[in-house]
């Protein structure tokens, strides 16, 4: 059995897996959410600011893969600093972070085939919170699930060759539908820009910013699998190309909608991009085409936190934190075989709730996103303040780093974004808080992980 995962990712790799960990199928499913949150301007300024704010947690991120190339990603972080319970359940909810895209995901193919096959609502089997389950939606997901995690488990190639087929295809039809809207839509149809006043407008869509940008902290969690000849600062590359072409994407969809179709007559209404586009049209293909990018983002969000999921469980494992046998790595393809079983049966079971989980899930999300921001930005802080040697101040003069005051300030900036995107969903005082929903949701993650986080300690 090899001692290590599979040495294979380049700068591309990378950059295709944080990518498509960021892009899915939000911007076709929960854009009349977002229109009805902000508004075309609140929201595509919500994700513009999304992404500059977060360059300077995106710079504390690579610098810590740099020092400390490990796979656990924000508990390694917080272990340099922190006692162990603290490291182990700020690694857990970052596995929330991930995990929970996956059952999203599965849910929603079988909410966008129906949008095209509406028989497959059809053969109710049972309600959650008085959302139907289908039972042919339900086999698309258990589909889905099935697939990527047999890519996955045969090779971090195979999952990275996936992804970068994937995301070329997304970036593809979203410069063709941009370039349709632009041709064919109207300045009138943004009126009003916002939704509220301009700054509660913004406030409300940022509030959901983290739970779609999560993602470009995920190279960290691929660094035990570079290429030998990858060089470390092309792990800062990818974090930075990874944020910027998702706030960009996230921000020019929300304008495209607004730009083609009356916004205000989106709001409340299931799949709202397409809708926009055949209203703008007035045809029909527009929405296939739609559809069709719909389903390779979905394919490589999924594909994305699937793989991120797997890793986390893994090196949790290899740390003794969870249950040792995640950490088996398979003879034949060097990867996390066993965590890729348990985090397919874990999104299976998590399937079975249907539409209800839709909502909730990027709410909870979104916070558990946060907070490992915040943690590692925390960790690198203390880190840093315990840096007095010689050594790196020459490589600060040098030019190979920032010097040590830049490096504290970007991070307490890190700090303070992650800090407050935190504060927006615990804070009752906030607009768009937690609601009794969440509070159970995230209660129950955290029973969880206490659960399997006693039983490494039972004597053998």
């Amino acid at each position: 059995m090899p001692a290590a995962l599979a040495r294979k990712l380049r700068l591309h790799d990378y950059f295709a897996l944080a990518f498509g960990t960021m892009i899915g199928t939000g911007w076709l499913v929960l854009m009349d959410d977002w229109l009805g949150r902000g508004g075309p301007a609140g929201a595509a300024l919500a994700f513009a600011i999304g992404g500059v704010i977060l360059l300077p947690v995106g710079y504390v991120y690579g610098q810590w893969v740099k020092r400390l190339p490990d796979a656990a990603g924000e508990a390694a972080y917080t272990a340099q600093v922190f006692p162990p319970i603290v490291s182990y359940f700020t690694g857990w909810m970052m596995l929330l972070a991930y995990f929970i895209v996956c059952p999203w995901e599965a849910v929603a193919i079988g909410k966008i085939a129906a949008y095209i096959f509406p028989s497959l609502d059809s053969f109710e089997l049972y309600r959650v919170a008085g959302q139907p389950v289908f039972l042919p939606r339900l086999i698309l997901g258990i589909a889905l699930t099935l697939l990527l995690a047999t890519i996955n488990y045969r090779g971090i190639r195979l999952s990275a060759n996936f992804q970068k087929a994937m995301s070329s295809a997304v970036l593809l039809i979203f410069v063709a539908l941009v370039a349709i809207s632009a041709v064919r839509g109207t300045p009138a149809n943004f009126h009003p820009a916002f939704h509220a006043t301009p700054f509660l407008s913004i406030l409300l869509t940022l509030q959901i910013v983290p739970y779609f940008m999560t993602g470009f902290e995920s190279v960290p969690k691929y660094a035990e699998e570079s290429n030998p000849d990858f060089r470390p600062k092309s792990y800062m590359q990818a974090i930075g190309l990874a944020l910027g072409v998702g706030a960009f994407f996230y921000a020019l969809c929300i304008l495209a909608v607004g730009y083609i179709a009356p916004w205000q007559s989106l709001v409340g209404k299931r799949f709202a991009t397409a809708i926009a586009f055949e209203h703008g049209l007035g045809k029909h293909w527009p929405v296939q085409l739609i559809l069709v990018m719909a389903l390779f983002g979905l394919f490589q969000c999924f594909n994305g936190n699937f793989a991120a999921s797997t890793r986390l469980l893994f090196a949790y494992a290899r740390r003794g934190t969870v249950s040792p046998a995640f950490a088996t790595i398979h003879e034949k393809f060097a990867t996390p075989s066993t965590a890729v079983i348990g985090v397919t049966a874990a999104t299976l079971i998590a399937l079975l709730l249907g539409d209800a989980i839709l909502v909730p899930v990027t709410e909870v999300g979104s916070m558990a996103s946060a907070l490992g921001w915040l943690a590692a930005c925390l960790s690198f802080w203390l880190v840093e303040g315990r840096r007095q040697d010689d050594h790196s101040e020459s490589e600060a003069r040098s030019g190979r780093r920032l010097p040590r005051v830049a490096t504290r300030a970007i991070t307490a900036a890190g700090i303070c974004v992650s800090l407050l995107l935190l504060l927006m969903k615990l804070v009752p005082t906030f607009p768009g808080h937690f609601t009794t929903a969440e509070w159970i949701a995230l209660t129950i993650w955290l029973l969880l992980g206490a659960i399997l986080h006693r039983r490494p300690q039972l004597p053998t």
